[in-house]
């Protein structure tokens, strides 16, 4: 009886042990992963960033749109008298002289005979318009064939509503033809339509080339880059430096203590235009100071780091 209680005893201290064992075990393991979880970053850490410098620039803001090249100057051709046309002698796209001869109208009726009437070219150009057709009955009021003026190709485009507010005459242009692929020619803005289109929401404006080019044609399809206003000497970074911080826009500045480690400085910086990924700086950092543009994502006040890449 003695013996059998003395087992009870022991079994019992033995699941009260394992029990006591269980209970502590996971209050061990829970604390273990809290501190993984919520251990700092070791002041040690350093991390790999690429920097650039602020530097003042120009910026010029600008428009891209697509153009069609066009006669600016254009005359239409008509004959002298009524009559039939008895020939045409030119056909679209060929180049004619002023003078030159490009049809021949009969001016005869039934029961009479006229010597023949010919049209000549008013002034020397390029037939832009199909001519009338050989056989039909003309006056002198038909328009028998338009002639672009040689030297007078135009440029003209659409400019969306939202962009009209930056347009004025005298803008220049970089004018890019597919058909002179890695050419590029000047151009002014001469003309801007009083009205926006209300199905289109755009305006239509005209631009001049600088210099007369015999190879550019009527047809010819173009890309327009329209420079609008221009930013003078202004401080810029490049756009990806900045960063939304609490509402802030902010930049990582990189300093160098006194014993020579390269650390970085949350700075808040006023932005202004951005044009082609660089951004005009207003206030917050100055000329030749580097900010960081990799390696962003780690950063923090005060952090050290390493250098690679900087420009």
């Amino acid at each position: 009886m003695k013996k059998r209680m003395k087992r009870k005893i022991i079994m019992i201290l033995t699941t009260s042990a394992v029990a006591a064992g269980l209970i502590f075990i996971p209050p061990i393991l829970a604390e273990t992963r809290r501190t993984v979880v919520t251990a700092p970053v070791s002041s040690a850490a350093i991390f790999t960033v690429r920097t650039e410098n602020a530097e003042i620039r120009t910026l010029q803001a600008y428009i891209e749109v697509n153009a069609n090249i066009v006669s600016g100057h254009q005359v239409v051709v008509m004959p002298e008298a009524n009559g039939r046309l008895a020939s045409m002698r030119v056909g679209l796209g060929d180049v004619v002289q002023r003078g030159q001869v490009l049809a021949e109208v009969d001016p005869s009726r039934p029961g009479t005979v006229f010597s023949m009437s010919a049209v000549h070219a008013p002034v020397s150009g390029i037939v832009v318009t199909n001519p009338q057709t050989v056989g039909s009955m003309v006056s002198t009021s038909t328009p028998l064939m338009t002639l672009a003026v040689n030297g007078s190709t135009e440029i003209e485009t659409l400019i969306p509503e939202r962009e009209v507010g930056q347009l004025s005459t005298g803008l220049s242009a970089e004018v890019r033809l597919e058909a002179f692929p890695g050419e590029t020619f000047d151009a002014t803005l001469t003309q801007i339509s009083p009205v926006v289109d209300p199905v289109s929401r755009t305006k239509r404006v005209t631009l001049r080339f600088d210099h007369v080019d015999r190879r550019i044609n009527p047809g010819m399809f173009a890309r327009v880059r329209l420079n609008t206003r221009t930013y003078e000497n202004v401080i810029s970074i490049p756009q990806e430096a900045l960063l939304e911080h609490r509402g802030r826009t902010v930049v990582y500045v990189l300093n160098t203590s006194d014993d020579g480690t390269s650390y970085v400085e949350m700075r808040e910086i006023v932005p202004g235009v951005t044009i082609n990924r660089e951004t005009e700086i207003r206030s917050g950092i100055t000329s030749g100071e580097a900010v960081v543009v990799q390696g962003l994502q780690f950063l923090a006040d005060g952090v050290p780091v390493r250098v690679i890449g900087r420009n």
